[in-house]
């Protein structure tokens, strides 16, 4: 990669900074929209006129903190971030930036200095005054950084392109203009996009500017990190004293990547430029390395199976000098994410799935105690750990993200909120009431359900409701905030929202979770029928205006609902981005082990476990449908390609079904650009409306 060392006089430095900042307001700056609520009612509009909270960073000493804010534009269809800062005391933000381009990736060099992005730039920016200085521009751009406790290095993420394979690359001499791709391996597409590039680590000295010219390259350029499509700079650290960087990599390529997912935590030595790999052995993901302060220990988070990406991560700890391996959480049946160390290295603390919450828990090194920190309904999303107070990302079901304040000492806490920017907004809502059931499932189980209220609810009326069948497959239905699925903009649209944990769901131990592999048309439908069940026998539900709907997983879960509604159970469906046919489905995806993982393999291995598994493919009930359905998918969805959507919706029209199929040509899995939004949820609202009202 041609990398490029900024190295300007500050006069020089001064002036082209003004003009990179003239040339970027010369766009429109997105703003926040004033908005009126009428009635109280929560609508899609009014969810994309809040602030949506990104990245959180509090200073070294603790009194500031940071944050990207990001407000939409309907008209421009775009979002901006801008970075933002307040005292951790409470108090008034100050806005720092003012720009077209989002900023993000804020970290603090110190107590009055923030590093960040903007687009393919590196900056600081003094809190004080607000000037700007650029610190470096990079050729292939910068996906984020992290800097040393010393402030003498940056190790930042960069893509660099995949260079066509030798014995393929003269044929496309002299065609500058062909869009045609030859590929010879798997893994040439993850997720929602084709695999033109790897990003990869970088280290760089850092003085007045950053010297990315003589930037070392940590891994090597076939392989990945952070690893796609999730990760981001918690896969990557450096040491207390600044020598070394333990990281995340899953040192394989084309068909081994596409069938394994066993990564490794890899330590490099700057100085000597050697790495050694400290979780050898270890089968499957392992990922987001954390020093403690002296240096001495490594955590991480830890998978104990190849191929099974669901499966329980592990609070894992190798200690440097003895090379001994520890896992904190045998014995745990939750798994954890986002590891920190307290100051004294004493405990670590981590996010839990627990029985539909996310929570902070603390894990005693000494003795392997476990203790939760955060009560209350919520997730905690991410958090971060200054001395002894706790500042975390906080949502639930009816409130959008903001950060709450936790003492480090209390074990009974429902956090403090600290910021306020989107108040004058929510003051205006009337939020659904949020019910947590635990009912009995066909087996004698218990299952966590959420009973989500109309906004508006009426004790004397009866309301249609809807059954929200979650993705995954194994993903809890938690206190999560969203604008993809939200279901406060369902409860305004004067819905009762059923919403069953069911077979496969973690935050419920082990077996909970396990239950759902290779066993897709079993438990986890009789879990939804349960449930659905169970609320339609409620006075406030009229059992005759239910419906259901789903994506990913829960697409499927719809498209298997709808050949095995023979008592109308449901009068109308609605599927997203769902698993049709399983034989098509496990050529299709590009994540071979979770097909291999979760149906037993290819469809012609015609094993036990295959023959159960693709016979319970949703192709094989159409004959059965009965029931209006809506089917909506995309088409840089690469996880579940947009065929398996029209297929449904070409099914549905010849059985002779009321049918709609909403085709979004440039979105992927979910539906991101803000009008492709509103447009999803206005035809979510408008479909069961017609169907339900």
């Amino acid at each position: 990669m041609k990398k490029v060392f900024i190295a300007i006089a500050s006069v020089a430095l001064l002036a082209s900074c003004a003009k990179k900042q003239e040339d970027v307001n010369s766009e429109k700056i997105v703003e926040k929209t004033n908005i009126e609520v009428k009635d109280g009612r929560f609508t899609p509009e009014v969810m994309w006129a809040l602030g949506k909270m990104g990245e959180v960073a509090v200073s070294p000493d603790g009194s500031k903190l940071a944050y990207t804010l990001t407000y939409y534009d309907m008209d421009e269809n775009k979002g901006n971030a801008e970075i933002y800062v307040m005292p951790t005391a409470g108090g008034d933000a100050q806005r720092l930036t003012v720009s077209a381009k989002s900023e993000f990736n804020p970290a603090w060099q110190d107590d009055n200095t923030l590093l960040f992005c903007r687009g393919n730039e590196m900056l600081s920016i003094d809190v004080n005054t607000n000037a700007e200085k650029l610190l470096a521009t990079f050729d292939n751009g910068i996906e984020g950084f992290k800097l040393s406790n010393d402030n003498k290095y940056v190790l930042y993420i960069s893509p660099m392109p995949v260079q066509r394979a030798s014995d393929v690359a003269p044929l496309f001499d002299g065609l500058d203009k062909t869009t045609g791709r030859i590929n010879e391996d798997l893994m040439y597409r993850h997720w929602d996009q084709w695999v033109d590039e790897y990003p990869q680590i970088f280290l760089a000295e850092l003085g007045e500017t950053l010297d990315v010219e003589h930037s070392t390259a940590i891994i090597d350029s076939t392989f990945e990190c952070p690893m796609r499509p999730w990760g981001g700079i918690e896969q990557f650290n450096f040491s207390p004293d600044g020598k070394r960087i333990a990281y995340t990599c899953r040192k394989k390529t084309g068909m081994d990547y596409a069938l394994s997912t066993n990564s490794d935590i890899y330590l490099y030595d700057i100085a000597e430029r050697k790495t050694v790999n400290i979780s050898e052995g270890i089968m499957g993901y392992d990922q987001n390395p954390v020093f403690s302060h002296d240096g001495s220990k490594i955590a991480w988070e830890s998978m104990e199976r190849d191929g099974y990406e669901s499966d329980k991560l592990r609070l894992m700890v190798f200690d440097l000098t003895s090379g001994e391996r520890t896992d904190y959480t045998e014995g745990f049946d939750y798994g954890v994410t986002g590891i920190s160390w307290t100051d004294d290295d004493s405990e670590l603390l981590a996010v839990v799935m627990y029985r539909g919450m996310d929570e902070i828990f603390a894990f005693n090194v000494a003795d392997k105690g476990i203790r939760q920190i955060s009560h209350g309904y919520h997730n905690v999303n991410a958090f971060q750990l200054v001395g002894n107070k706790i500042y975390a990302t906080q949502v639930s079901m009816q409130y959008p993200a903001a950060v709450y304040t936790y003492n480090l000492s209390d074990d009974k806490q429902e956090g403090t909120k600290l910021t306020t920017f989107n108040d004058d907004i929510l003051s205006q809502v009337r939020m659904g009431k949020v019910e947590e059931n635990w009912i009995k499932t066909h087996d004698g189980k218990e299952m966590l359900t959420w009973l989500i209220y109309p906004y508006n609810y009426d004790s004397t009326k009866v309301y249609p409701a809807l059954l929200y069948c979650e993705g995954g497959p194994q993903s809890m239905v938690s206190q999560f905030w969203s604008t993809r699925w939200n279901f406060m903009v369902m409860s305004g649209a004067e819905y009762f929202i059923i919403a069953p944990n069911r077979r496969g769901c973690p935050g419920f131990g082990t077996a909970w979770c396990e239950e759902i592999s290779g066993d897709y048309g079993g438990l986890c439908m009789k879990d939804y029928m349960t449930a659905a069940d169970y609320f339609a026998n409620k006075p406030q539900i009229d059992k005759n205006r239910m419906g259901a709907c789903g994506a990913s997983f829960g697409g499927f879960s719809i498209y298997w609902l709808a050949g095995h509604n023979e008592n109308h159970r449901f009068k109308a469906f609605l599927a997203h981005n769902g698993m049709f046919n399983f034989e098509q489905q496990s050529l299709e995806t590009e994540e071979l082990w979770f097909t291999n993982w979760d149906l037993g393999g290819p469809y012609w291995a015609n094993t036990p476990q295959t023959k159960k598994s693709y016979s319970n493919s949703p192709h094989l009930f159409v004959d059965k449908w009965n029931t209006p359905i809506c089917v909506v998918h995309s088409e840089f969805d690469f996880r579940i390609v947009a065929s398996q959507g029209m297929a449904a919706y070409n099914a549905a029209k010849l059985k002779g079904l009321d049918a709609r199929y909403l085709y979004f040509p440039d979105e992927t899995h979910w539906v991101l650009q803000p009008q492709n939004s509103l447009l999803w949820h206005r035809n979510f609202i408008d479909w069961f409306d017609r169907h339900l009202k």
